[in-house]
């Protein structure tokens, strides 16, 4: 791998015929998971982050002004931003390290975010979340090449399950401290203190991380236990050799179906509340809370059942997509939620439903290691991320406007939800029936 390099401390290799006794063996050493907890942190915080103006989207929209149209228009300025950042991260991150990669990332949230407290116009957002969105969209490459990094491939979809959680806790700190903060000093602090957080997370960062093979806290049988699978090359290519193969097209559309889904709860779900329901921002808080500890249950139960699925005996492709349609078939649903006259009962449903696309993120995330290199996770992702973020783009537009002309009727939005899962799984079944790893040379 390209950021694999030589210290004091030789990488521990492991020949193919040793793996079974090895992966059979209790792993010594916990450090991975502190690594772990890393980016568990950094993913709460970036959904805070990107939480904080759906949440204070109707306060804001009766301050400034702005319609459902403008709103659609500032989040697709955050998604376009974030498309093209992933791209652009995944790539980097690959040549330059997690390291550096993250640092620049968060640095550039970090700012972001508590520019927000400065602007007062439609435009004046649609700037910042832009800058927002190219700073946020390296976590997921840089969090994905770390646990490929940190992990062997039996744990990585639980190690993913674990950090990708992040973003539900994100979700249900927000509602409950954002309010607070904008009722007691004002909509523009929330801000300011997502920032200030951001930063923090940064310095702990910088004088924490290395390469597992550089680290003074990792001892020499976690180093054999990280690096338990085959060996692989190092050295960079260029994304022609990536773009050809049908796993890449596998990743890119099941990402592309089904992340769009996700931002659709994220920044529209509190507006669905308010409008369906009469919910205020202090009302809301509660059923969001309930909807993402559901999903971060969901994300560490869907990181969870394919490794106990392997530890049966079952192999790889059968544990993972298994998996991804329990998640699949539990969005189905959602296709009747505008229906629904009853709070909880939509709250039930879109629990189960959040839950669900937690559990199938941790797993279409994993897919990127279980099918390509270490050196190609990340920019595999970013490509990946940019389809799912091309197709927010488009979604955001059409919400928006199907809101502003149809007197605010979800329903639609909900049924194509429902079913995106189905119908990416059977794609990605069709484009990469076995899973086999791609060979890049």
């Amino acid at each position: 791998m390209g950021e694999q390099g030589n210290s004091a401390k030789s990488p521990v290799m492991v020949s193919t015929g040793e793996i079974p006794s090895k992966l059979a063996a209790p792993p010594v050493g916990h450090f991975r998971w502190i690594i772990c907890a890393l980016l568990f942190f950094a993913t709460t915080i970036n959904y805070v982050d990107r939480a904080v103006l759906g949440i204070l989207a109707p306060m804001l929209q009766r301050t400034i002004g702005w319609n459902e149209a403008q709103y659609g228009y500032i989040v697709m300025a955050f998604m376009t931003a974030y498309a093209l950042g992933l791209v652009l991260f995944g790539r980097f991150i690959d040549r330059g390290g997690t390291r550096k990669g993250y640092a620049a990332s968060m640095g550039l949230w970090s700012v972001s975010a508590m520019s927000h407290a400065l602007v007062t116009s439609v435009l004046g957002f649609g700037v910042v979340r832009f800058m927002l969105g190219l700073g946020e969209s390296g976590n997921f490459p840089a969090g994905i090449k770390t646990v490929a990094e940190w992990f062997p491939k039996k744990e990585r979809a639980l190690a993913t399950g674990i950090f990708n959680s992040g973003s539900n806790l994100g979700a249900t700190v927000a509602p409950l401290v954002v309010p607070l903060i904008a009722a007691k000093l004002g909509w523009r602090w929330a801000f300011v203190f997502t920032g200030v957080f951001s930063m923090c997370w940064l310095v702990i960062w910088l004088t924490t991380y290395r390469k597992p093979g550089e680290h003074p806290r990792v001892s020499a049988s976690e180093l054999a236990y990280i690096n338990a699978d085959p060996p692989e090359p190092s050295g960079n290519f260029p994304w022609s050799h990536l773009l050809p193969h049908r796993q890449t097209w596998a990743f890119i559309i099941g990402k592309l179906m089904t992340d769009p889904v996700w931002y659709f709860l994220l920044f529209w779900l509190p507006k669905y509340f308010n409008s369906r329901y009469g919910l205020t921002a202090e009302q809301f808080a509660i059923p969001l809370v309930v909807i993402y500890n559901a999903s971060a249950v969901g994300s560490i139960a869907g990181g969870w059942l394919p490794a106990r699925l392997l530890d049966r005996g079952w192999d790889l492709n059968h544990a993972r997509k298994t998996a991804m349609g329990i998640c699949a078939v539990a969005w189905l649903p959602m296709i009747f939620i505008g229906e629904i006259g009853n709070l909880w009962t939509a709250v039930a449903l879109i629990s189960l439903a959040a839950a669900a696309h937690q559990g199938w993120s941790a797993n279409i995330f994993t897919l990127a290691s279980d099918m390509f290199p270490r050196r190609a996770v990340a920019s595999v992702v970013g490509i990946g991320g940019f389809g799912g973020a091309a197709a927010m783009i488009v979604l955001s537009l059409c919400v928006g406007l199907l809101l502003q002309f149809s007197g605010e009727n979800y329903a639609p939005a909900f049924m194509v939800a429902g079913s995106s899962y189905l119908v990416a799984l059977i794609i990605i079944h069709i484009l990469a029936p076995k899973l086999r790893t791609v060979d890049i040379e």
